[in-house]
């Protein structure tokens, strides 16, 4: 069924038929019977797959990646799709409008995204009220980062306005300094800025009266050596895991004509290409880490045996947000299925 529906709603721009859509599931959620409705469809039944982590109790191992509710509108909507949690963001201190539009293409032809959003949100203060609205238990991530116009040696002041911000309302909380679509904020991956940030927000975490978890978002690009110094630097910390892997800069082996790509321009490629990229990442991790760093692997999940490729590569939770877009509401119910057989 939805894969006729996905041959209309393909034809609309990529952003504004996501917030159609969207708003469509608010209406569906607000009618009498509406959350039986979708929950009918799309909730997941399957028992036993149930994970500890983090000191907090998920009702099964797929999440929703940041970047789809950047701004915490859909929460309660999206639980009844059967996520086992969602993340929020990436959410700044300030609102800000993000790139120019177009930013968001599709690449059917390899079951992806080029996006170049550039952190657009209503910011942390605007987020953290609607959390506090919400009527859903479900686990809710808080993905930050920092604004456009701040220089990243001030960065560190971004973080620490969005933490405290969402502290009281968000379950877990991701730094993501690895999005290729703010300028050089990916510069802040490297060993001793990344220390800096690290270090300051699990120092603002043990002033706290309960400590939340706090994990680091990683690029799919980085090199043995750097993985090497994350591993490193999330031990050192004492951070509770890894998010792996973000969007990719490359563009190797599309299927898309690389005319199109050239048209399309910069932006992180997720989907189907990062999929081994991102298992390797894992991998690596794990193996080197000894399994003592928890991971939540992103990147390339369509199915149930994508999913069980991560968790076999070391991950313990995973995330999909392409795979969403392409394989429909249902996914989380077929991943689900297919990880209880």
């Amino acid at each position: 069924m939805y894969q006729l529906i996905k041959k209309l709603l393909f034809r609309v721009q990529p952003e504004k038929i996501h917030h159609v859509v969207m708003r469509g599931m608010k209406t569906i959620y607000a009618l009498p019977f509406g959350k039986n409705v979708l929950r009918a469809f799309c909730d997941v039944k399957t028992k036993g797959l149930e994970r500890e982590l983090f000191g907090l109790r998920f009702s099964n191992p797929v999440g929703l990646a940041a970047g789809f509710d950047k701004d915490a509108k859909y929460i309660d909507e999206l639980a009844c799709l059967g996520f086992g949690f969602v993340e929020i963001g990436t959410v700044t201190p300030l609102a800000q409008p993000g790139n120019d539009q177009p930013r968001l293409f599709r690449l059917p032809a390899d079951q992806a995204l080029i996006n170049r959003m550039g952190f657009n949100n209503e910011g942390a203060a605007a987020a953290a009220k609607r959390l506090r609205r919400r009527k859903s238990n479900i686990i809710v991530g808080g993905n930050i980062g920092k604004n456009k116009n701040t220089p990243n040696e001030e960065a560190v002041s971004d973080y620490e306005k969005c933490f405290h911000a969402l502290y009281d309302v968000a379950d877990y909380f991701v730094v993501n300094v690895s999005s290729p679509n703010t300028p050089n904020l990916r510069a802040l991956q490297e060993k001793e800025p990344l220390k800096q940030l690290l270090h300051h927000l699990q120092l603002l975490n043990a002033q706290k009266l309960k400590q939340k978890p706090i994990l680091l978002k990683i690029a799919p690009d980085l090199t043995n050596e750097q993985l090497d110094d994350i591993i490193e630097i999330v031990q050192e910390t004492k951070l509770a895991g890894i998010v792996a892997t973000n969007t990719t800069i490359s563009r190797e082996g599309l299927a898309t004509p690389a005319a199109t790509i050239a048209e399309i321009g910069a932006g992180g490629l997720s989907g189907l290409p990062v999929r081994e990229k991102s298992t390797a990442v894992i991998k690596y991790i794990h193996q080197r880490s000894q399994g003592s760093i928890p991971i939540i692997a992103a990147g390339g999940i369509f199915t149930a045996a994508d999913a069980q490729e991560k968790l076999d590569a070391g991950a313990s939770l995973v995330q999909v947000y392409t795979g969403f877009i392409y394989e429909g509401p249902a996914i989380v119910r077929k991943i689900c299925a297919g990880l209880g057989r």
